[in-house]
Parts: structure tokens; C-alpha cells; sequence
């Protein structure tokens, strides 16, 4: 049985390993078929392609764009696109030149709660001058000694109603699917476990994603616990959607699952993969 990893970060983005060493600890840790998914980025996918072909593990062409639906933000993860496709990359270039004004606006927020400089310490730990995001602050904000370890930070500073919390549109989920579908991928939504919405606004997330083309959710995520496991599985066939797998992983000491750790899909779903 291959072993899929769809869904992890690299230096591109906020990830810790460069494209090539991420296809490295890859290969490694047993995967067979890894998509590299960098956020609102592509930037990535050629060096990693280079270190894939060496290593002779099959890399899909992946990103993980940010969506603002109602009042949340969402990821919808990209598997399987053409990188060069314009309207794709337009796309991910207007969600990219929000992430700067949205820092700074973060920048503000903590300085308003007291913590000084912090766009300028998030920027020092940025690794591609492309893109910046939360977890640049969060890993500032860690060595500043405001929290323990990024998860931390996230839930003290970076999330709704915390000091560093501020409110951003992002592409709309029509958006978001489109430009996917225009560059010949899958729309996958990204851990929906992670999203703190009740049943009923879950519900209504999942029948609105399938309804505008969405094609697969994850079930298998390391935002999501065993139990969740199960419930999106069932998620998945009631509404019609196919499976993915993915770590999310970002880096040595911050990624609560490695490359590959993920379990075999539950029974009775059908993998995103099926028909590559």
C-alpha cells in the first residue's frame, strides 16, 4: 500500500526545511506520494520536483490557499494543479498582497497589547520574501518568551478575541475553487476539524464546498483527533466528497505529526487519489 502525504509547508511559506530537504525527510519517513502545499504559493514546487525525481518519490504539485467564508477563515488546499496557470497565479498573488497589509495590521494589534516591534521580529523569520504569515509572529512572539511554543501563541495572541486577532478578507470560496479547477486540480478542504464552528454551520460549509465543485475534505489531518477521524469520514460519503491525508507539516519541533505519520484512510471512503 502507498503511503500519501498531501499536505505539508516549506520554507516558502512558513515551513522550516527548504522544498528539497521537505521531499528529503519525505522519502525518509516512507512516503511514496507527497503534495507540497505551500500557503497561497507555488514558489516551491520546481526545487522540490528536482529533489523528487532524484529520490524517485512522486510529487504532486500543490498549494493551500486562504479563503474567508462568512466570518472564518478557511484553507482549501490545491492537489495536482498546473503552477504555471495564469489565472491560479494571479489568484494566489492578490491573497499574497493581503498577507502584507494584514501584518502589519497584526503588527498594531500587539503593540495596542503592549508587545513592541513585532511585524519587525515576524519579518526576521520570514524565509521567503513572497510571503509572510501568523506563524512568523507566533515563532517571534515564542522566542520573545510571550508563549510557551507556537500553539501557544496562537490561541494567547493570534486567534479571534485574542490581542493579535485582526479580521482579513481573504478569496471567497467560489474564488478559490475556480481558480483551482482553472489549472486542473482538486479543491480539498483543509483539516475542517480545526474550524470552531457548531454542527449545523458545518454542515452548511460542506454542502455549499461540494455545491460549488469542491472535490475532497480531509479526513485524515493532525488538527483532527481519532474520533474526527470517523466523523469526517462519514462526512465524506454523506456529502459526497472524496478522502485525503495530509501532516500539515511545517518543521522539526513544531509539527505535532511527521511526514508520513498519518494512519490508512478508514473504510468505506474513497481516496482523492483514486483515479491518478
Amino acid at each position: 500500500m502507498l503511503r500519501y502525504d498531501l499536505h505539508c509547508h516549506s520554507t516558502r511559506s512558513d515551513g522550516l526545511l527548504s522544498p528539497a530537504d521537505v521531499v528529503r525527510r519525505a522519502a525518509s519517513r516512507g512516503v511514496d506520494v507527497l503534495a507540497l502545499t505551500d500557503h497561497d504559493e507555488v514558489y516551491g514546487l520546481a526545487e522540490a520536483r528536482a529533489a523528487a525525481e532524484e529520490l524517485a518519490i512522486r510529487l504532486i504539485n500543490g498549494a493551500e490557499l486562504s479563503v474567508s467564508w462568512c466570518d472564518i477563515t478557511l484553507h482549501v488546499v490545491a492537489l495536482g494543479i498546473d503552477p504555471e496557470c495564469a489565472a491560479l497565479l494571479a489568484g494566489l498573488t492578490r491573497i499574497r498582497e493581503g498577507r502584507v497589509q494584514r501584518a502589519k495590521r497584526i503588527g498594531d494589534a500587539l503593540a495596542a497589547a503592549g508587545i513592541e516591534n513585532a511585524c519587525d521580529g515576524a519579518t526576521a523569520y520570514v524565509t521567503s520574501e513572497r510571503l509572510i504569515s501568523r506563524t512568523h509572529f507566533a515563532r517571534f512572539l515564542v522566542e520573545t518568551g510571550h508563549a510557551r511554543d507556537t500553539r501557544d501563541c496562537f490561541s494567547r495572541y493570534l486567534v479571534r478575541g485574542k490581542p493579535g486577532y485582526v479580521a482579513h478578507q481573504w478569496a471567497t470560496l467560489d474564488e478559490a475553487v475556480c481558480w483551482i479547477h482553472a489549472a486542473g486540480g482538486q479543491a480539498v478542504l483543509a483539516h475542517p476539524g480545526r474550524y470552531k464552528i457548531d454542527r449545523a454551520r458545518l454542515r452548511e460549509l460542506l454542502g455549499q464546498f461540494r455545491d460549488l465543485g469542491g472535490d475532497a475534505i480531509e479526513v485524515l489531518s493532525s488538527s483532527h483527533t481519532v474520533e474526527q477521524f470517523t466523523e469526517f469520514a462519514r462526512h465524506a460519503r454523506v456529502f459526497g466528497l472524496l478522502a485525503s491525508s495530509g501532516s500539515d507539516y511545517h518543521g522539526p519541533g513544531e509539527s505535532w505529526v511527521d511526514l508520513g505519520g498519518m494512519p490508512p484512510l478508514p473504510a468505506g471512503v474513497t481516496p482523492v487519489w483514486q483515479d491518478w
